[in-house]
């Protein structure tokens, strides 16, 4: 993740613009986008908390609080192209890490999870979210602890997300839970407020459907063994104790080879 100094301020205005259909020129931006303001204004109150003047890179931090709604800790890492969308009430921790390509929503928090009973002991320590290159986090998240988020993963609005997310994931609910792109390469499209477009992925609704059709398919067996039995007692032969057993081995069987086709195996299913 590289730091951004002032020689990369064209190239974060273009990516803005790349992103928000609703910026038509570059002066729009660079006097009217708080995001961009508040990225300014980070660069160098970084700068002056870097040089050990940390009661002054608050004050410019503050300031700029004021100014756009946004709260950045001066000692927070933040990488390059980084734009947040509308902004009002984003706080964004002071040992928090961006990448580079990020982008961030309105409401946000990438904050600690840390009690507050011994702040002396947690100075300098890891207690803020580290967010890869290319992340998107929708508005009204909540991003928590020192946790990462991989490179070109999704957290979906209104997410509440205390695990790491793995590259190319999308994170939902709360607490958020994972969808996973099985066999695939981490997708890194853009998607407006870290959703996909189309049908939203339901983890826990994926795995209901798949023990249902298991289910189907377990009565259905169930109902021809029935009819095995049935007709052999008909037909005034019966069943004799090798004949059960064989036919609780296949029931067992198919029962087995079910779960192998509905691709549970005890797990949601996650495949979107």
């Amino acid at each position: 993740m590289a730091t951004m100094n002032f020689k990369h301020f064209a190239e974060e205005i273009d990516a803005i613009m790349a992103r928000d259909p609703a910026a038509r020129s570059r002066l729009e931006v660079a006097l009217t986008y708080p995001g961009f303001h508040a990225v300014l204004a980070h660069r160098l109150a970084h700068a002056l908390w870097r040089r050990g003047w940390r009661v002054l890179g608050r004050v410019v931090s503050q300031a700029a609080r004021w100014f756009t709604g946004i709260e950045i800790h001066p000692g927070a890492t933040i990488g390059r192209r980084l734009f947040i969308d509308h902004g009002m009430g984003v706080v964004i921790g002071e040992t928090a890490e961006l990448g580079d390509d990020v982008t961030l929503y309105q409401d946000i928090t990438l904050g600690g999870v840390s009690p507050s009973v011994n702040s002396a002991a947690q100075i300098n320590k890891k207690r803020h979210p580290t967010l890869r290159d290319r992340v998107i986090v929708g508005a009204g998240a909540q991003v928590l602890g020192g946790i990462t988020v991989g490179e070109g993963a999704k957290v979906g609005a209104n997410a509440v997300v205390v695990t790491d997310v793995p590259a190319g994931a999308l994170a939902v609910g709360i607490p958020a839970k994972v969808s996973l792109p099985r066999g695939a390469q981490a997708n890194g499209d853009f998607a407006a407020y870290g959703l996909p477009s189309g049908a939203l992925p339901d983890p826990v609704a994926r795995a209901i459907e798949g023990l249902l059709d298991q289910v189907t398919r377990l009565q259905a067996r169930v109902a021809m063994l029935e009819g095995e039995v049935n007709g052999s007692d008909v037909n005034g032969t019966g069943l004799s104790d090798a004949g059960l057993n064989s036919a609780r081995s296949r029931a067992t069987a198919e029962a087995g080879a079910t779960e192998d086709r509905s691709g549970q195996d005890g797990q949601p299913e996650t495949r979107w």
